[in-house]
């Protein structure tokens, strides 16, 4: 059973903030309330449920809604075994029986977005999933104009800049100076309201015994997570599933630009090659639904109305899924 801080299940306005256990891992969840057709929403990578907030608050008025930190992420412990994806799915599974919404309509964003894909896939009983840019660095011969060893250097490269950044840890008073000056920075640039960030850069932070901060997951765990990413294709998952999908693409790439300008030129090889093999999906699988949204990778951030929208559409669209208050 989960425990829960005192609050006011069941309305949009004041989420509850729970507890559900799942082989002495802690997972921490918020209960949005709502009614209609349910869902869980899952993060991206190194983020929190604190993304989900402001698209949260618009689906709980016509949904039931609830999120939820992964594992290792947020307030969730990290369990005593590596970070793989059947144990995410797991902890799905738990989040969802101990909130008595088994047939939820799991929703992702990133890493979030792969993990629903894969608990769909994973759970008949599933009635549909939605992916909100959940890639991962596909195969190379994605990567179109780009020649195979240039693409595995490329993703090389990524895989390390990646890793060395993982649980790197800072001293607290970089957290106001330097860590969310840079945030601020990030969200002026993208259009978003510093103060969506706020609470979500808090809450991704973890503390070592002598006291720095640092970004959760933990390095360890984090490793672990970011091969299991890399070593991850959802194109067989997709064929296989015949439950309604939505995949929703970021329409627009954030050039890095400087030292970084190699990463923008493996980028937009790659998305010329998903988009193609995406649509081609799509047609030959009528069970697929494929948008592009106007919106950087960071669309839960910038645009999480829009977003809200989209789950809207598809879920009021899609035969068959069952509404649960």
């Amino acid at each position: 059973m989960p425990s829960s801080t005192p609050a006011s299940p069941g309305s949009p306005t004041s989420p509850a903030e729970l507890t559900v256990e799942r082989d002495g891992v802690p997972l921490a969840v918020r209960d949005h309330g709502g009614a209609g057709t349910p869902l869980l929403l899952l993060h991206g990578a190194s983020r929190t449920l604190a993304d989900w907030s402001v698209a949260a608050a618009d689906l709980a008025t016509d949904h039931r809604v609830v999120s939820m930190d992964l594992r290792a992420h947020g307030r969730s412990g990290p369990g005593s075994t590596p970070w793989a994806f059947p144990a995410v799915l797991d902890d799905i599974e738990a989040v969802l029986d101990a909130c008595g919404i088994q047939e939820a309509v799991p929703v992702g964003h990133s890493l979030g977005g792969m993990a629903a894909a894969l608990y769909a896939d994973a759970h008949p009983h599933t009635p549909a999933a939605v992916n909100l840019d959940g890639v991962g660095h596909g195969r190379p011969e994605q990567y179109v104009g780009l020649d195979r060893d240039t693409v595995v250097q490329g993703l090389d490269r990524a895989h390390q800049f990646s890793a060395a950044a993982m649980g790197r840890t800072f001293p607290p008073e970089e957290l106001e100076t330097t860590v969310l000056a840079q945030q601020t920075a990030m969200a002026q640039a993208l259009g978003i309201a510093p103060e969506v960030l706020d609470e979500g850069i808090r809450r991704a932070l973890g503390e070592t015994p002598e006291g720095q901060l640092y970004p959760r997951p933990e390095r360890e765990r984090g490793l672990e997570m970011l091969d299991q990413m890399d070593a991850l294709d959802l194109f067989p998952v997709y064929r296989r599933l015949t439950r309604p999908v939505l995949i929703v693409r970021a329409g627009r790439l954030v050039a890095q630009g400087g030292p970084l300008a190699w990463f923008d030129e493996l980028m937009a090889a790659y998305v010329k090659g998903l988009d193609r093999d995406l649509g081609e999906l799509a047609a030959a699988h009528p069970h697929i639904t494929l948008e592009t949204l106007d919106a950087s990778h960071a669309m839960l951030l910038e645009r999480p109305n829009a977003v809200a929208g989209l789950i809207r559409s598809f879920t009021t669209g899609t035969a068959g899924l069952r509404s649960r208050s």
